[in-house]
């Protein structure tokens, strides 16, 4: 699973990927901390080295909620973690936000397969498997279209009705 950190924050405050390295202890990680952030969510998965993921959650349950409530008062977001273990990555809280979509016959086939198939419950479920799919085989793509979307950002910075100063 591949994260990224697509939303743009103001100046007057840090990043959530820089506030979260300043505050996750360091005694929790053997990497730095991973945080992803879209319009509705901050995700943040520390790299552990714990053999007993569980005791991990649960010891340090009452600090990483602490963080979190500060974090949500930051960046007005709701924080959700996980852990990456040589295992993957395990999600302990997370978001699923619904997404409409109106699909015509063609694309309703192709999740009604996913269904029948078994590789997907329902066609919400098969969906879902699309996106994962897509997000894993055209990461290189994906990551040229967030780059050039940065770019985008930064233009629409700096360009007309931005007030100009003197020296400019």
């Amino acid at each position: 699973m591949q994260l990224c950190n697509d939303v743009s924050m103001t100046t007057e405050s840090p990043s959530p990927l820089h506030w979260f390295r300043e505050h996750v202890p360091d005694a929790w990680l053997c990497a730095p901390v991973e945080v992803s952030v879209d319009t509705d969510e901050i995700l943040v998965v520390l790299p552990v080295a714990a053999e007993d993921v569980r005791a991990f959650r649960s010891s340090t349950k009452e600090q990483r909620m602490g963080l979190a409530d500060q974090a949500q008062q930051e960046f007005g977001r709701t924080v959700s973690w996980g852990v990456r273990t040589d295992e993957g990555v395990l999600l302990f809280t997370h978001l699923a936000m619904p997404a409409m979509t109106r699909l015509r016959q063609p694309e309703r086939r192709v999740l009604d397969t996913l269904v029948a198939g078994g590789v997907a419950r329902s066609r919400s479920d098969a969906l879902a498997w699309c996106v994962r799919h897509v997000g894993d085989t055209e990461e290189q793509w994906l990551s040229e279209l967030r780059d050039a979307l940065t770019a985008v950002d930064q233009v629409r910075r700096e360009g007309p009705g931005r007030p100009r100063t003197d020296d400019q």
